[in-house]
């Protein structure tokens, strides 16, 4: 299986690309996107926000700037900063994120919980998308990390694949 779940920050894990829960215009001001700026560097919002719009269920590559990772890839949850959304959302995005790793040729991808924090998404119905269409891509990727950054994420993250 080349799925993992990892507890952790982001921003920490050494791989190809992490993922960024991204708004379309590509502003990283809070959460995941401003904890990867403020770690990465403004350089990854700057080119983020010149591949903008991302529409929802589209993704951007951009560089990793600062990170311990080559690339950031922003899959639109929201089009907007701060909207609530629904799983529908998290299920576009997160296949958007898979999908544009595959096209890029990226190897080793880690992705947060997509929607749990200010998109308001329950973490259980997102972690339980996100698992699902993590293993639809198990077989293209040599590592997919499901990072939680707390015990609420990281322990729905292996329930469910623990289920599969």
């Amino acid at each position: 299986m080349s799925i993992f779940v990892q507890k952790g920050d982001l921003t920490q894990i050494v791989c190809d690309a992490i993922v960024n829960p991204a708004n379309s215009y590509g502003f990283m001001g809070g959460g995941v996107a401003g904890a990867i700026r403020r770690a990465g560097g403004s350089i990854i919002e700057k080119e983020a926000i010149s591949k903008a719009p991302i529409p929802v269920g589209k993704a951007a590559v951009t560089t990793g700037g600062n990170l311990p990772c080559r690339y950031v890839v922003h899959a639109p949850t929201m089009e907007k900063p701060a909207m609530r959304i629904n799983v529908e959302n998290v299920r576009m995005a997160t296949r958007a994120a898979f999908e544009i790793g595959v096209k890029h040729g990226i190897k080793t991808i880690a992705i947060p919980g997509m929607g749990t924090g200010v998109g308001g998404v329950p973490t259980k119905q997102a972690a339980e998308v996100m698992v699902k269409i993590a293993m639809e891509f198990e077989n293209k990727f040599e590592r997919i990390i499901l990072i939680g950054r707390n015990d609420e994420l990281f322990d729905a993250f292996k329930e469910y694949l623990e289920k599969k």
